[in-house]
């Protein structure tokens, strides 16, 4: 794409605590050739070296690429994605991360999907999967990763199946129209693990594409906030996860609707199992495998009418 022709991409990258990680992430930002782009980060109160990297980083590439970097107290994920938005200046928005870093020519091919595509509000693509040490582990995130369907990413139908059952993105692989917040109403700040969240409202509206393309290295390094094995830390999450199942549902006309009733089973029974809970356990997976079946008996009577329409 031209620079002439290229919409502005305004990078943001929310950084805390990567001391280790977040000058590779950087660098990929230019070294990624997409002729019109801007940076925005934010250390988010971090603990460690990872603020000081962030500014000597920035005074050997002064000139080469727009910068906007803010230091501030820890506020969370949500706050801060939120923060970086409103100060973005792009007409799209690659949502980044400081322990990941993009891949080169991912903002043409995702900056070119969304051209041609003007319904859709955002992109996503897969990812490669790296160690600590930037070690290739898998090819595809979402299919060796998280073991995704990739065919259901094909269609609206599919999307909104897979971001309800079987929600596996990994890393930040999503380029957003800035205007697209205005009515999803950006990130929820009362949540730690927010991307669910987000991407439901999305998918309820149909708004999201896919490339099957890797536009990032997504890196496991054991210290990933959605991938912990504390058994406390594993709770609250899944207990935000049931929470944001259970008021997102409105939002879906069926079988949709009951597709997502069946995930909050899901995930009540993954709560059970964690506190060892055998009861509540089998009744949350009856649950879970019952409305499976009515959810997929609606499916299939919705395709057989438009079909026949």
């Amino acid at each position: 794409m031209k620079p002439t022709e290229a919409p502005l991409v305004s990078v943001l990258i929310p950084a805390y605590n990567h001391e280790r990680y977040v000058e590779r992430c950087l660098d990929s930002v230019l070294e990624d050739p997409y002729p019109s782009k801007e940076l925005i980060i934010i250390d988010d109160g971090s603990t460690d070296n990872t603020g000081e990297l962030i500014a000597e980083w920035i005074a050997r590439h002064r000139g080469e690429i727009p910068v906007e970097y803010v230091r501030r107290d820890n506020r969370g994920i949500a706050a801060t994605l939120n923060e970086l938005a409103a100060r973005a200046h792009g007409e799209f928005l690659r949502l980044g991360a400081s322990d990941d870093y993009l891949l080169p020519g991912g903002l043409d091919t995702q900056v070119g999907y969304l051209l041609a595509h003007p319904r859709k509000w955002v992109v996503i693509g897969d990812s490669i999967v790296v160690d600590r040490e930037g070690r290739l582990m898998h090819q595809s995130g979402m299919r060796d990763l998280h073991h995704a369907d990739l065919r259901l990413y094909s269609t609206d139908e599919g999307i909104r199946v897979a971001v309800i059952s079987q929600w596996a993105i990994g890393g930040p692989v999503a380029l957003v129209r800035k205007r697209a917040l205005e009515t999803v109403a950006g990130w929820n700040e009362t949540l730690c693990i927010d991307d669910w969240d987000f991407f439901l409202r999305l998918a309820a509206h149909d708004a999201i594409g896919f490339i099957d393309a890797q536009v990032c290295a997504y890196r496991i390094h054991g210290e990933n906030m959605s991938r912990t094995r504390d058994r406390k830390a594993r709770i609250l999450n899944l207990t935000e996860s049931q929470d944001v199942a259970l008021r997102r549902q409105a939002m879906f006309s069926e079988p949709y609707r009951t597709l997502l009733r069946a995930e909050s089973h899901h995930i009540s029974a993954k709560i059970s199992f964690l506190k060892g809970e055998l009861w509540p356990l089998m009744v949350h997976m009856a649950a879970y495998l019952s409305l499976g079946v009515v959810s997929r008996f609606k499916m299939r009577a919705t395709t057989h009418v438009v079909e026949h329409a």
